[in-house]
């Protein structure tokens, strides 16, 4: 019988035959239908997605007529990771000129938007520098990183502390303060990038410390579209769903706490964002075709309902990807194929 060359999330090999193959697919989408409620894929969209896997190139690609466009987050960082030795500029030039970009995101290096307000002004005149020497459409982005604002780095009482000591009301008094004070650093960044000529913000990593975080988004995204009508904004989720970490709090009358992607994708909507990036976590244990049909069936539910542009994040363990900061194109090439095809994305 003829075996299947596929990998763990961790990245390690392994070999499946078809009938085990059938058996992760329909367990991942399942999984995802159950903890969403949402419908899992059909036996079309299974078989699909099996004839991906079964396909024996090391590298696969979309069929004519579903190319997409690709997005970027940290591209400068990116370049530092692999020992790359260039500026910023430089930089976002090598991914324009020599691998094709379709866009650019030039971030700082400490990716959050609290220690970039102090370098504002070194910042404007580099974005507008960038904009003059590239072609395609620039963001600036980084993370809203909530835990910026708690002490011995920020200013209010470390939520994560309190909470053992039984000290509940206070650490949700923290969260809430700290929210308020990443808004203000966060449209005064943008405001600062859009003046400058910025074709997008991104919001990266969304809700990574939780539906405080998640809450700072989607009001800084809000503030920004009524103050610039036409700006654009990608809002990119740190994870599946919110973590409940103040457990309370709510945007437009919906409690955050919990929302999966396809629930806070409404709400973005709602706030004014104009591209939307899913997260779908990978786990370690299960198979890339498990993985991947979970990240498909949470995704479809996501671009089935859509008003706005869906951008899927892939990599570094996210959207079916195996967890590595530099992820194999075998896994990477038909986790790309499967959520165009299969979910109607307009990029990644």
């Amino acid at each position: 019988m003829t075996k299947i060359l596929t990998r763990y999330g961790d990245g390690s090999a392994v070999e499946l035959t078809e009938s085990e193959l059938m058996e992760d697919l329909i367990a991942g989408t399942e999984d995802a239908a159950e903890r969403g409620n949402i419908p899992a894929m059909t036996q079309d969209e299974m078989d699909h997605l099996a004839d991906i896997f079964k396909c024996t190139h090391r590298v696969v690609g979309v069929d004519p007529g579903y190319e997409c466009v690709l997005s970027y987050d940290g591209a400068p960082i990116k370049m530092l990771r692999t020992n790359v030795t260039s500026d910023r500029i430089t930089a976002l030039q090598i991914y324009e000129k020599l691998m094709g970009a379709d866009t650019l995101e030039m971030g700082f290096v400490d990716y959050s938007y609290k220690p970039i307000k102090p370098i504002l002004t070194f910042e404007e005149p580099l974005m507008e520098q960038a904009l003059l020497t590239t072609t395609a459409p620039i963001m600036y982005g980084a993370q809203p990183n909530l835990g910026r604002y708690s002490q011995p780095d920020g200013p209010f009482p470390n939520p994560a502390e309190l909470m053992p000591m039984g000290k509940i009301k206070e650490a949700q008094e923290s969260y809430e303060l700290a929210v308020d004070e990443a808004v203000k650093d966060m449209v005064d960044v943008a405001s600062s990038m859009y003046e400058s000529g910025v074709d997008c913000i991104l919001l990266d990593t969304v809700g990574a410390a939780g539906d405080a975080d998640a809450l700072a988004g989607l009001r800084t995204a809000e503030i920004l579209r009524e103050k610039y009508p036409d700006i654009g904004i990608e809002m990119g989720m740190a994870g599946e769903f919110v973590l409940g970490m103040h457990g309370a709090l709510e945007y437009e009358g919906v409690r955050l706490a919990g929302l999966y992607n396809h629930q806070m994708l409404e709400l973005a909507q709602k706030a004014g964002v104009n591209i939307f990036g899913t997260v779908m976590n990978t786990s370690t244990t299960e198979s890339t075709p498990w993985n991947l049909a979970r990240a498909v069936t949470f995704t479809k539910a996501c671009s089935d309902i859509a008003d706005i542009p869906i951008h899927a994040n892939i990599g570094m363990g996210v959207g079916g990807v195996t967890v590595h900061d530099h992820t194999p194109i075998d896994v990477t090439s038909r986790a790309s194929k499967a959520l165009v095809e299969l979910c109607n994305l307009d990029g990644l």
